[in-house]
């Protein structure tokens, strides 16, 4: 196969001039050149016919020649004047309508806010642009603390139907907090997902949502709904199924998320037949008039959903615009079911906001982490209702690199710079207020992603997309205002290959990284574990996360051989096994130096093992220390498995004991493996 033809020197600068990238740097030292068609395509994304570069490229100069002002402008609450202010003609009139609906001339001691900004220059001209005022930095965690990590439909308890839900999420806070002084709970997304039709299943994937300023009622717990307290008989057959579900999962059945919902959405249908009371009527009106026009959206999305089908792209033409007149005759003739879907989330909202309640009255600096995907479904409710602001024909992925030569397709179509600078970033402002109002931190997947994110144009394969590039001074800016209002702590998900500059601007802002044992080497240097004293601060730190082996099957080497029997290892096993030998090795080695592993033999040396990776992590400077609840009780089977869908149960298995048997919440509280490993990490340094 010909390679693919290389871009000319105006197509390149043509995609520089829209922070489309015509070369990247995959290491120091080597550069790859984008092709014509890939910067053709994002180009085209963009609203940029790239058939002519001259033309175009001429056109883009004189553009920004005339442009007096850019579409946003960020002043740090500590620096100086913004550069594109600073740059207009002397003599130039400022005026700051602001958000808090105050007439300010100049713009200097401005409050923290997005504002209105006008500019009219001594000629006449006049300029207007989103003014994003932001504080300097986000304020540190409340205190070094350490806390749990779990994805939460793997959390059953004795009261779930079928899967963990924000019941079980409330307890396990309460009980973290006030029995083990925990100071957080980390969840998975838990961003409403894209229901299954035609037989298709619902992808069970958190990180593939159809929206993720919405979350999903498959989480609520039906037993706190004030309405089930006037529940009757029709009742109790649901619960007699809803029970025969989660013993079906404590035996030994997946997660089946399609049947929990068949059991909870009658259910709720039933609840919501129950009369409200005056003031919870006027508590939900509050709530629909708050969420305006994106709620009856994301309602209006799930409405059609049931009548049409999951994927909007193969509706009736009119109903593929949310403005337009059949979309708005559609919403009236389903009204009644809007308003279902409306009523839901509230509940769900409701239960999240009290579950961080809970945790922070049982003593947690921090709570609920909330986990931020790095985009939507192309067929969901985000893209649906927000279309203008997502890249047409374009999926956000990956380059390749050493542990991917053919890159990655994520599937998940990228927002448009462009548009968000003009709305002065307001779906992304939107979506960081919703989720703050229950956060009590958020860690956002793919950080790297308010810098710059690979595009894939639509029918080619990843290696034939680009970089195109966002503003992240404005990203940062937005996610620094919006933190603070809220309190929140901010974690970026900065694993793998990042751009240099990225982390240190993160850290800059007062944006915590993540750092995972098994990755953390002096790269630079030997090779060898980093010592604990030179970890970084500002990081949450763990052993493992949800795509990553659990400890135990780090240490013995059993995730070579789920990796093998699947046929997804590259090289011969033996080798791999050898390299995955030598890599827990070594770090036993360096724990076991440093006084932090006993001499346990037998099946104690794994716990032994474990507890002391836990200790380790207590040893850096860490500000946070995540604990992966599954390793607590020595499971050995990943969350999710990368490069496999239907060769493994991702995203659908409970915790269990090393022996695979499902423990429920109940059975955590009380296992006496977790308490050992808790009372080695309470008893580490900076408690």
């Amino acid at each position: 196969m010909a390679a693919p033809a290389p871009p000319s020197e105006e197509l390149t600068r043509l995609a520089e001039l829209y922070g489309v990238a015509a070369a990247y740097r995959p290491s120091p030292d080597r550069v790859v050149t984008a092709s014509a068609t890939a910067l053709t395509r994002a180009l085209a994304a963009l609203g940029v016919d790239a058939e002519d570069p001259s033309a175009a490229l001429a056109a883009r100069a004189a553009e920004l020649r005339a442009r007096l002002l850019p579409p946003t402008v960020v002043h740090w609450g500590d620096g100086p004047a913004p550069a594109a202010l600073t740059a207009l003609p002397a003599g130039t009139a400022l005026r700051v309508d602001t958000e808090q609906g105050e007439l300010r001339t100049g713009a200097e001691g401005l409050p923290p806010g997005v504002h209105r900004l006008t500019a009219t220059v001594p000629d006449g001209r006049t300029a207007h642009a989103h003014l994003i005022v932001a504080p300097p930095r986000l304020p540190a965690p409340p205190a070094r603390s350490y806390g749990l990590l779990v994805q939460l439909y793997s959390l059953l308890s004795r009261r779930s139907w079928g899967m963990g839900d924000l019941g079980d999420l409330g307890e396990l806070a309460a009980w973290a907090g006030r029995t083990l002084g925990a100071g957080f709970v980390q969840v998975n997304p838990l961003h409403a997902a894209v229901p299954g039709d035609d037989g298709v299943p619902t992808d069970p994937s958190p990180y593939r949502p159809s929206s993720r300023r919405f979350p999903d009622p498959v989480h609520l717990r039906i037993e706190d709904v004030p309405e089930y307290a006037y529940a009757d008989e029709r009742f109790d057959e649901l619960l007699g199924r809803a029970r025969r579900l989660r013993d079906g999962v404590l035996g030994g059945d997946l997660i089946d998320r399609d049947a929990v919902w068949e059991l909870k959405r009658p259910t709720l249908e039933l609840l919501r037949a129950v009369p409200p009371g005056p003031g919870r009527r006027a508590a939900y009106l509050d709530y629909l008039a708050a969420q305006g026009q994106a709620l009856e959206d994301h309602a209006t999305w799930c409405a059609l959903a049931e009548a049409h089908g999951s994927d909007w792209r193969r509706w009736p033409a009119g109903l593929r615009d949310p403005r337009s007149a059949e979309t708005a005759r559609a919403r009236t003739a389903l009204a009644d079911r809007v308003d279902f879907h409306a009523w839901l989330t509230w509940l769900t909202e409701t239960q999240l906001t009290d579950a961080q309640r809970t945790a922070r009255e049982a003593g947690m600096p921090v709570g609920i982490v909330h986990d931020l995907a790095v985009g939507v479904h192309p067929v969901g409710a985000d893209a649906w209702a927000q279309q203008r602001y997502y890249a047409a024909g374009m999926s956000v992925g990956a380059p390749p690199d050493a542990f991917n030569a053919r890159g990655q397709d994520w599937g998940l179509p990228p927002w448009r710079p462009d548009r968000l600078a003009e709305s002065g970033y307001a779906p992304f402002r939107d979506l960081l207020r919703a989720l703050f109002r229950y956060a009590g931190a958020l860690r956002i997947d793919h950080v790297m992603g308010l810098f710059r994110l690979w595009w894939v144009p639509e029918g080619l394969p990843p290696t034939e997309g680009t970089y195109v590039r966002y503003d992240a001074e404005a990203m940062l800016a937005v996610l620094v205002l919006e933190a603070s209002r809220a309190g929140a702590v901010v974690i970026g998900e900065d694993l793998g290959t990042v751009e240099p500059g990225v982390r240190e601007a993160l850290r800059a802002r007062g944006v915590l990284g993540t750092s995972v044992l098994f990755f953390e080497r002096d790269w630079e240097g030997d090779g060898r574990p980093l010592p604990a004293d030179r970890w970084r601060a500002d990081c949450l730190a763990t052993a493992t996360t949800h795509d990553l082996p659990p400890t135990a099957a780090r240490l013995t080497g059993e995730h070579v051989g789920l990796r093998d029997r699947l046929g997804l290892l590259t090289r011969p096993v033996e080798e791999e096994r050898a390299e995955a030998a030598a890599d827990a090795g070594e770090w036993l080695d360096l724990l076991a130096r440093l006084g932090l592993l006993d001499g346990s033999a037998g099946p104690a040396a794994e716990e032994a093992g474990i507890r002391a990776v836990y200790r380790f992590l207590r040893t850096t400077p860490a500000r946070m220390v995540g604990v992966w609840l599954p390793d607590a009780v020595g499971d050995r089977r990943p969350q999710n498995l990368p490069g496999t869908w239907d060769q493994y149960p991702n995203w659908r298995l409970p915790i269990a004991d090393a022996e695979g048997r499902p423990v429920t919440l109940e059975d955590l509280a009380a296992a006496p493996r977790l308490h050992a490993l808790i009372d080695a990490v309470r008893a580490g340094p900076g408690t």
